[in-house]
């Protein structure tokens, strides 16, 4: 009898601890996208020539950055992103979060300053809390395939003036055009592939022991007869390159697989196409994307049909990752962008063609995370095999509106999206006091380089990045992308003034002080209440916006998707919805561009899911939670 008893409690703690095991080990999977970091390594030090920095005068600490006359003229912030990333690790320590994968644009440019700092952190995080960290490359590291000299004009340096820094004396002349004298440093040129990968060579570029598995398009071995001893042979640059055509130079392809956990294939692709320059030595730039994937570096189609072909085989899930989108970002309003602010407006030559995003869903792909374009988005689309593919788009955390996704194997067919928004985020004010310093420098002898200083006045990051947004769009956007004849409509008018024209036939250029007195306008003001009382409003409360809130807010829509609800009162979107819909109906045959502008930013607000959603790959279909 006793010893039945010990039978049984044996039988008992056996089945318990299998239990506890099997708990363990269906503990879903998770994996953190953190893209468009662009690190400036602000603590960092040229160590060439031993330039620290300019002093904050708060803290008596050092501060290599740039100027904030230079971060509101970019579509990203060159200093605070630093804080945004350490915050952005932090939250994934917290949330225990093993796996980290970074879409490319991880440097501010591949200096060696900023790329060995970037290391110094992601190593960091890996000894201090087991992050393994996979990263792939975008068209900011490398700015060129072999390496080329480079520099900044527009870092901060003494009295708040623009200091100049460049990698060769070469270049002093037309990068270093302040009253500073230049520095002049190697540790600010911009590397090459072998140095970037050569630097970050712990972090999925190359196998590790601890990897199931690690292959690259140019591997002769498959997951059956894997070794690492074959995956090290097979892992140096000189075996991993491609050339655009037979007389073109190889040039680097650093893409590769990995199974950081059994059974998932983690697929970082390296889509960065370097055409050479048309005139003289050097490339040219990669920011194009999958476009040009197409014509130079079909083996990555091939090399994704396999990939999907043996994952099937084998049961492994398959997610990809890069630094280009794969599908549309713009909600399905690019033809209406392209017909209202030109073929070249808002970056259209980044847009994938329809079949980039069909090609892969062809090859089997199902679900691929994006960077680059510094915005939130989901898209979808079907191959001609009746594939779905969905392409996740990860914003920045050195723009509006900064965050990253964490993607969930919930289980065989469903994966969890979720955003995280960084909007507390420590030190972020911390060279606030330098950017006052040059502020008043601006004022007191550059009076039209003046920045508006309520910038400062940002309590949280995503209001600092929303001031970012509103000084971008101002000093940049409007000068260059919009067409006169919409800003003329739009420009320093109230929503009010801009729903009674709605419902009128007055071209508003005939609007002046007499006119307002005129029957004609009269009549237009009592149409409009009527539609507004219509739709439960009131004409007054479209006079709480002006239509250049219009316009930024159709910059947050188009940077934060779902994300800029938050930011924007409903009734403002309540209004506007009204607004659209009355210009539709095209009482007034002036305000045609406006009608067209409305319609585009009706797109961007009722786009796909693209803050908390569920992807059925069985169905092809995106759940929003």
């Amino acid at each position: 009898m006793r010893y039945q008893s010990y039978l049984l409690l044996f039988i008992l703690v056996v089945v318990a601890s299998c239990k506890q095991k099997t708990s363990i080990q269906e503990k879903p999977v998770q994996i953190a996208f953190v893209s468009d970091v662009h690190l400036l390594d602000v603590k960092g030090t040229l160590e060439d020539v031993g330039y620290n920095g300019i002093e904050n005068p708060k803290t008596g600490s050092k501060a290599f950055i740039r100027t904030m006359e230079a971060q509101l003229h970019s579509t990203r912030l060159f200093n605070e992103n630093y804080f945004a990333f350490l915050a952005a690790l932090d939250d994934v320590v917290k949330k225990g979060i093993k796996i980290v994968a970074l879409p490319g644009d991880f440097s501010d440019d591949g200096q060696p300053i900023n790329v060995r700092g970037l290391n110094r952190i992601l190593n960091e995080y890996s000894e201090k809390h087991g992050i393994s960290f996979f990263i792939t490359t975008g068209n900011h590291d490398p700015t060129s395939p072999f390496g080329e000299e480079s520099g900044k004009s527009d870092f901060i340096g003494k009295e708040g003036r623009s200091q100049s820094i460049i990698s060769s004396e070469d270049l002093v002349k037309s990068k270093g055009k302040n009253d500073l004298p230049a520095i002049v440093s190697d540790d600010i040129r911009a590397m090459g592939y072998s140095e970037i990968v050569g630097e970050l060579s712990n972090h999925g570029f190359f196998p590790q022991k601890d990897y199931h598995y690690w292959a690259t398009p140019f591997t002769e071995y498959i997951s059956d007869n894997y070794t690492f001893e074959k995956a090290q042979n097979s892992a140096s640059l000189s075996r991993r390159e491609y050339r655009q055509n037979p007389e073109a130079k190889a040039q680097p392809d650093v893409s590769y697989l990995v199974e950081p956990v059994e059974g998932v294939w983690l697929v970082a692709i390296d889509a960065n196409v370097y055409l050479p320059k048309e005139e003289g030595e050097g490339f040219q730039g990669a920011s194009i994307g999958y476009n040009l994937v197409l014509k130079h570096k079909k083996h990555l189609i091939d090399w994704m049909s396999h990939i999907c072909s043996e994952a099937k085989r084998l049961d492994k899930k398959v997610i990809a990752f890069s630094h280009f989108p794969m599908i549309d970002f713009n909600d399905g309003a690019s033809l209406q962008m392209k017909k209202l602010f030109g073929e070249k407006a808002f970056q259209a030559h980044r847009i994938p063609d329809d079949l980039v995003g069909q090609m892969f869903a062809d090859a089997g792909l199902k679900i691929h995370f994006g960077g680059h374009m510094h915005l939130n988005d989901t898209g979808i689309i079907k191959g001609k095999n009746g594939n779905t593919l969905v392409n996740v788009q990860v914003p920045s955390l050195a723009a509006y509106t900064p965050a990253y996704k964490i993607l969930e194997i919930a289980n065989d067919s469903i994966l969890n999206i979720d955003t995280v928004v960084l909007d507390s985020v420590s030190d972020f004010k911390e060279f606030f006091p330098l950017y006052e310093m040059e502020h008043s420098y601006l004022k007191e002898n550059a009076p039209s380089r003046l920045w508006n200083i309520d910038v400062l006045a940002s309590e949280n990051y995503v209001e600092y990045t929303n001031a970012h947004l509103e000084e971008l769009v101002r000093l940049r956007f409007l000068p260059s992308e919009w067409p006169e004849s919409l800003l003329y409509i739009l420009e320093n008018r109230s929503g009010k003034e801009l729903f009674i024209l709605a419902n009128s036939e007055i071209d508003p250029k005939d609007i002046d002080a007499s006119l307002i007195k005129d029957s004609l306008w009269k009549q237009a003001m009592e149409a409009s209440q009527k539609t507004a009382n219509e739709h439960g409003l009131q004409l007054e409360d479209f006079a709480s916006w002006q239509g250049n809130t219009l316009i930024e807010d159709f910059y947050r829509f188009r940077s934060g998707d779902e994300l800029a609800l938050e930011q924007i009162p409903a009734k403002r979107i309540e209004q506007y919805k009204v607004f659209s819909k009355t210009l539709n109906l095209g009482a007034n045959d002036y305000l045609n561009d406006l009608q067209l502008f409305m319609t585009i930013v009706e797109k961007q607000m009722n786009g796909e899911p693209a803050k908390h959603f569920s992807i059925n790959l069985n169905k092809g279909v995106l759940i929003k939670r």
